[in-house]
């Protein structure tokens, strides 16, 4: 149990940086994904009006 004991604050920064660090990446990833669905689905949108016929 020597890790847990004080060890000068590194690991008390560790504590704190880890867990924000893992959501900073969650989030990165989140917004990364929606970006891509955005991009994606406005790309199909142009695509469908492309081939409809025009009246007149």
């Amino acid at each position: 149990m020597t890790l847990l004991a004080h060890q000068g604050g590194w690991d008390e920064g560790l504590l704190v940086a880890a867990p924000l660090l893992v959501i900073v990446g969650l989030l990165w990833l989140a917004k990364r994904r929606a970006d891509r669905v955005e991009h994606t689905g406005s790309a199909v949108d142009e695509h469908e009006h492309e081939h409809e016929p025009i009246d007149g």
